[in-house]
């Protein structure tokens, strides 16, 4: 079985280290399985029910929803802004929840990693997008974890494909995701 992995990431700067880190998971995906970076959260509006309706849903929103669907897990690289989970991913978090009981987010598997610049490297971000993603109905694997501190000092003169310690972690994780998204949810 292939698993696909839709990699969703949390800032929209051009030289992001967590976009550097999700393009690193996209070389990492071992055989048999694939990880895609999504592109387009920054076109998708802010979350509104009265603009969520069937047959109007702004086509930004549609896409997003279409590529969570046709994907077996989602991995979401998160950095912390403010000691918490950046807009334009909770955004997305909002879109893929509804429509109410039949979201695109139900029962993915779901993991959450990322970097930022503080000294432990974006855990309270990661700790609140898998709140948000486990009450919206994805599946959160919460034992997958990857914090790396100091982004800014740690990937000025190195990208993290070509750091070995995070080559090692980060292989772990998109291994273990896929482990999850291809077994069965128990009937």
């Amino acid at each position: 079985m292939s698993v696909r992995v839709l990699a969703l990431v949390g800032s929209l700067r051009a030289g992001s280290h967590n976009r550097q880190l999700a393009e690193a998971a996209v070389k990492l995906a071992p055989e048999g399985s694939e990880v895609v970076v999504y592109e387009g959260l920054a076109e998708i509006p802010f979350y509104n029910e009265d603009i969520d309706v069937e047959g109007t849903v702004p086509a930004a929103a549609a896409r997003l929803r279409e590529a969570v669907s046709g994907a077996d897990a989602l991995l979401l690289f998160t950095p912390e802004y403010n000691g918490t989970i950046p807009a334009v991913l909770k955004n997305a978090i909002d879109w893929l929840s509804r429509p109410f009981g039949a979201a695109p987010l139900g029962d993915k598997s779901v993991a959450v990693i990322g970097t930022a610049y503080g000294q432990y490297g974006g855990v309270w971000a990661q700790d609140e997008a898998r709140k948000a993603l486990g009450i919206a109905g994805g599946k959160v694997i919460e034992d997958i974890k990857l914090s790396i501190p100091g982004s800014v000092t740690r990937f000025a003169e190195i990208h993290p494909a070509d750091d070995s310690e995070v080559v090692e972690q980060l292989t772990e994780v998109i291994v273990r995701l896929n482990s999850h998204a291809a077994t069965p949810a128990a009937a």
